[in-house]
Parts: C-alpha cells; sequence; structure tokens
C-alpha cells in the first residue's frame, strides 16, 4: 500500500465506523451482512479477511462461522487494527498486520477470502488491481472461494449521476466534519466515483485465474457482493 493511502486510513480509524454508518444512512450494515451470509454459506474451517479496518466485517463472519473455524483478520494499518482488537467478538480470532499486496500466508491456506470496502483504495489500475486478486488466489485453497463487497458503478444513468454528485459534495464534508480529516475523505470521495463497474470486476476477476464468478447488486446497483472461486 502507499504511504498516501497508510494516512488516509490512519487519520481516519478512530471515527470510521461512524462516517460510514452516516454517509450510508446505516445502509452498510445490512450490505455487509448480506456479503457475510454468502461468504460464511460455503463452510470452511479457516477464513481470511483482508483490509479488514476496525473488523466490522470480521464480527459478521464470526457470527455465521461453525464453532471449529478459525478466522483471521488482517489489515495493514496499526490505527485500523488496534481498533479491531478492542472488539469483544473477536477475543478468539488472529489479528494480523499484513499489507494485502504480500499477505504473510503460504499457497493455498485458506477456505474463504474476504475483502468489503477496501478493493477501490488498493488501486484504481486494472493492472495493479490484478496483482492484489492474484495474491488473495494464491493463498486460497483450491476450490476455496472469493468474497467482494464494494462500492459500484450504477447502470442507471440519473442515480449514477447522483451517487457521483452526493460523493462529491457531501461525502466530503460530512466525512471531514466528523473524522477530522481534511484529506481522508476527499480521496474515499475519488475513489468512489473512480470505481469500475460489477461487469468490468467481474471481467478482472476471470483475468486473475478465478471462475465460476457471479455477483449480486444492491441498492439499485449502488454497491455490489462478488463471489469467486479458485
Amino acid at each position: 500500500m502507499s504511504k498516501r493511502v497508510h494516512k488516509v486510513f490512519s487519520e481516519v480509524a478512530h471515527q470510521y465506523e461512524l462516517v460510514n454508518h452516516a454517509l450510508t444512512f446505516g445502509l452498510d450494515i445490512p450490505w455487509r451482512r448480506r456479503a457475510a451470509q454468502v461468504a460464511a454459506s460455503g463452510g470452511g474451517t479457516l477464513w481470511l479477511e483482508v483490509c479488514s479496518g476496525t473488523g466490522e466485517m470480521a464480527v459478521n463472519l464470526k457470527k455465521l462461522a461453525a464453532s471449529e473455524t478459525k478466522i483471521v483478520v488482517s489489515d495493514f494499518s496499526m490505527a485500523m487494527v488496534s481498533k479491531a482488537s478492542e472488539k469483544g467478538e473477536l477475543d478468539t480470532a488472529t489479528i494480523s498486520l499484513a499489507d494485502s499486496q504480500q499477505l504473510p500466508f503460504p499457497d493455498n491456506t485458506f477456505d474463504l477470502v474476504v475483502i468489503s470496502f477496501a478493493t477501490r483504495n488498493i488501486t484504481l489500475t486494472r493492472t495493479k488491481l490484478k496483482m492484489f486478486l492474484c495474491e488473495f488466489y494464491r493463498v486460497l485453497k483450491p476450490g476455496g472461494r472469493f468474497i467482494n463487497l464494494e462500492t459500484s458503478q450504477p447502470s442507471s444513468t440519473p442515480i449514477r449521476i447522483a451517487l457521483h454528485l452526493y460523493t462529491k459534495q457531501v461525502v466530503k464534508l460530512v466525512g471531514r466534519i466528523i473524522s477530522g480529516s481534511k484529506t481522508g475523505y476527499a480521496y474515499l470521495a475519488h475513489t468512489i466515483s473512480r470505481f469500475i463497474n460489477a461487469e468490468e470486476l467481474s471481467e478482472i476477476l476471470y483475468e486473475s485465474g478465478f471462475s465460476s464468478v457471479n455477483y449480486i447488486k444492491m441498492t439499485f446497483g449502488v454497491v455490489a457482493i462478488h463471489r469467486a472461486v479458485k
């Protein structure tokens, strides 16, 4: 991860969950819950969440995991990892400080890899995104699943325009007021409007080696859940 992105997430960690809830009108909560349900439906005994942030998705996964399933939570930001470690629900999870571009895990380790609302912040270029996806592919077992929850580009032009106006005018302002970071939510708003649509992300997943790629659009296509198999 770049130093710029690391600085952004270090600055916003203390109010990250509150800002997300405010800016999505609380919709990020059911979005994560639905993605966790999709992720957990395939079972497995070892799950990894990358770019976990404050651990909200990991908590959802923990609620759905079987008693024998172990969950590993990883993020590159110490500030985010510290917030995740404070959650009592994750007291049995392994929390790891790790860069998602070079994960400290052997090949063919996990039954499940999950990422939520972080893919667009990893990189906005197709080539670099494939590099990260190939790393996620590497640590998955054959037959393992990759679940990606991320903002998307609505197919409806009026809704897409409204989304871009909202991120430009509201996300930066409200994010700055609540978090206190002048640059953090300006950057995050920028990545929302620049990120690819669900169809293109599916193509990149196939190009990265995954198979059986499908996706679910939610809230008029503002977000999408992708599921892919190694």
